[in-house]
């Protein structure tokens, strides 16, 4: 007689997809709203602790890892990065917060008295049929320097939180959009009195971002990722497939639960909307804060030519980055992706946690950053180089 014995049949396992991003839904917003932001300590100099980009697409880097002890240590590494778009951001106001047993609540909010039509149509759904009247009269010369002065001293007197209202230039990036994007973003360092000084100052100036974010910092990325519509259960939350003589399909929940309770309980996988969604990726790397493509007079200040790599170049690709363009401004080189697509504001904020890891710590040294064509298996990383390796061509020929 022979006897068969069944193999070990695992009956448990960890769940598919976490519940801590439930429901899982489009989101309501349309840029990354920094939720949180660093401890304030009031003997650190006075900064802002976030600033606004677009992603403009990525590209990837060789460097050599500087990490003793690790196995990587004195060799060159390859790794993708992102590259940030950052036009100068515009402060227009100040909003103080008062503490209270049930949050923060918002004292006044004092406004700059020239405000830029880009900002204004952010007030208006349809600024073309619109009476263009938002601040008209607050802008007016009508005793507002002195109630403004007024207000800035309510703030030093009762507030203990100070953020700043700033926006976007989408007139400096490759955007169809002419409404700008608008954030508060909040001061960090000294007292309420030297916050509301650094505040003021900052009144329709730019702000760059080299002034916000230093190289070799770990930051925080707030966007709102990629949207790919309805998604199946094995796309969406990692189901193992059924196996393959399934009756009525394989991508599928075997089971949706117990007869009673009789209905389908929230945890359970089912199919339903993938992507976005409002995310935030914490401690990503800043490899390097490019400057501006061109200098006063015209000229290409080679933004992506690096001591190891003297090849005259700026950051943008061949071509341009794919449905992006060409980046003009400052950016910021991210290790590793970013959340949403190309075109997609993009919300920097310093980090919340102490770094204490020796990555964090790490000094990047770039040997090199692709400019190749993003369309295809770019082979040429200048035009210059590309014309010289195919020679005189048919199409540049004087008649």
């Amino acid at each position: 007689c022979t006897t068969y014995t069944m193999s070990h049949r695992k009956f448990e396992a960890p769940r598919h997809g976490s519940l801590g991003f439930v429901p899982r839904k489009r989101t309501k917003r349309t840029k990354g709203k920094a939720k949180r932001w660093p401890k304030d300590v009031a003997s650190d100099k006075v900064h802002m602790t976030a600033f606004m980009g677009y992603k403009a697409g990525m590209t990837h880097i060789m460097r050599e890892v500087d990490r003793p002890g690790s196995k990587s240590h004195k060799k060159e590494v390859v790794e993708a990065v992102t590259i940030i778009d950052c036009p100068p951001i515009v402060v227009v106001g100040i909003v103080g917060y008062v503490k209270t047993p049930r949050g923060l609540r918002s004292l006044t909010t004092v406004w700059a008295k020239s405000l830029s039509e880009s900002f204004l149509r952010r007030n208006y759904n349809n600024w073309f049929a619109s009476n263009k009247k938002a601040f008209s009269q607050y802008s007016s010369e009508n005793g507002r320097s002195a109630q403004i002065d007024k207000e800035l001293d309510r703030i030093r007197k009762y507030c203990q939180v100070v953020r700043v209202i700033a926006h976007t230039q989408t007139d400096k990036v490759p955007l169809s959009r002419k409404k700008a994007h608008a954030m508060e973003i909040q001061v960090n360092g000294g007292s309420v009195s030297d916050k509301v000084d650094f505040a003021k100052n900052l009144f329709e100036k730019q702000v760059k971002v080299d002034e916000v974010i230093s190289k070799d910092e770990m930051i925080d990325t707030i966007a709102i990722t990629k949207g790919k519509g309805v998604a199946g259960v094995v796309k969406r939350f990692g189901v193992t497939r059924l196996p393959r003589k399934t009756h009525r399909g394989l991508r599928r929940v075997a089971c949706i639960g117990a007869w009673h309770p009789a209905r389908v309980q929230f945890s359970v996988a089912r199919t339903g909307q993938l992507g976005y969604h409002h995310r935030t990726e914490m401690n990503k790397k800043v490899y390097r804060i490019g400057d501006v493509a061109y200098d006063a007079n015209g000229k290409p200040t080679n933004n992506a030519t690096t001591e190891f790599d003297l090849t005259e170049k700026n950051i943008t690709p061949l071509g341009g980055f794919p449905q992006y363009g060409e980046v003009k401004n400052q950016f910021v080189v991210i290790k590793g992706c970013v959340g949403g697509p190309r075109k997609r504001l993009i919300t920097l904020r310093k980090t919340l946690r102490a770094q204490t890891s020796r990555k964090s710590a790490e000094v990047i040294t770039l040997k090199f950053i692709d400019t190749a064509s993003k369309f295809g298996h770019g082979r040429f990383q200048t035009a210059e180089e590309k014309s010289r390796f195919l020679g005189p061509l048919k199409k540049d020929a004087q008649e």
